[in-house]
């Protein structure tokens, strides 16, 4: 987890990278929370860039996309609905990738949503979409997950926390009731510069926030746990991939 020292655009809250092990498996959303998910649980849509039910759901704080789980909760008896910790997010991003994003060492606009005006490390300069895309729209990540860079910023649980260079396990950042307090927020979205997407990059953002400045948080929720012998009843616009069995270790 986090980044090498050599990688271009680093900043220094990725490092030291260290070796992480989940030792619980999870399923990760194959993509961002959509705005007729999130209408269906919620009754409303906050989004900014509306048209098309499909387009990722933004403008939610962390304190919200809690409420949105605990009554998607209600919905999936047996299921434990939980943003996912940085630990899991950067291992989902990555998919299995060492590179600075999970396509390789650089990216484009034809890949992800982001402000083709400002490339990264050299690369060419391209499209810039000024807006968000419907979910799978740009292709998915080794693992089949979709956006996992650029269109929306995407809240994670915990606080952001110091690397050490010692192996952890379960790794979460601090968690505070202040309502001030800050929740890490990783991706990039459509507005952002394309080193502000990279898998190791990190930012924060307070959790009853909706930071218009980044592009618009939206969310991705994780399946936790499942009663055995359950499987959650469908619901309209719930994607779902599993995304790490438990005891994987990443880097």
């Amino acid at each position: 987890m986090g980044s090498p020292e050599s990688e271009p655009m680093r900043n220094s809250n990725e490092g030291p990278r260290h070796w992480v092990t989940l030792t619980r498996g999870f399923w990760l959303a194959d993509t961002a929370c959509t705005q007729a998910l999130w209408q269906a649980v919620m009754g409303t849509n906050p989004s900014h860039f509306t048209g098309d039910p499909q387009r990722p759901v933004e403008q939610v704080s962390w304190d919200e996309a809690q409420r949105f789980l605990r009554a998607l909760e209600a919905l999936l008896p047996g299921c434990e609905a939980a943003l996912p910790t940085e630990a899991q997010w950067e291992y989902a991003c990555r998919a299995g990738s060492e590179t600075p994003f999970s396509f390789g060492g650089n990216i484009t606009p034809e890949q992800v949503n982001y402000d083709g005006n400002s490339p990264y490390a050299g690369g060419a300069k391209g499209r810039h979409r000024e807006e968000t895309v419907p979910v799978k729209s740009l292709p998915a990540n080794a693992w089949g997950l979709y956006e996992m860079h650029g269109n929306v910023w995407e809240w994670c649980a915990d606080g952001l926390r110091s690397y050490d260079e010692q192996a952890q396990q379960d790794p979460a950042g601090p968690v505070s009731g202040d309502e001030e307090a800050p929740r890490v927020v990783r991706g990039g979205s459509w507005l952002s510069v394309a080193g502000g997407l990279r898998s190791a990059y990190r930012s924060e953002g307070r959790r009853d926030g909706r930071d218009e400045f980044l592009g618009g948080q939206g969310f991705r929720f994780a399946l936790r746990s499942i009663e055995p012998g359950q499987v959650p009843a469908p619901v309209q616009g719930r994607p779902g991939r599993p995304a790490a069995p438990g005891g994987r270790q990443a880097r």
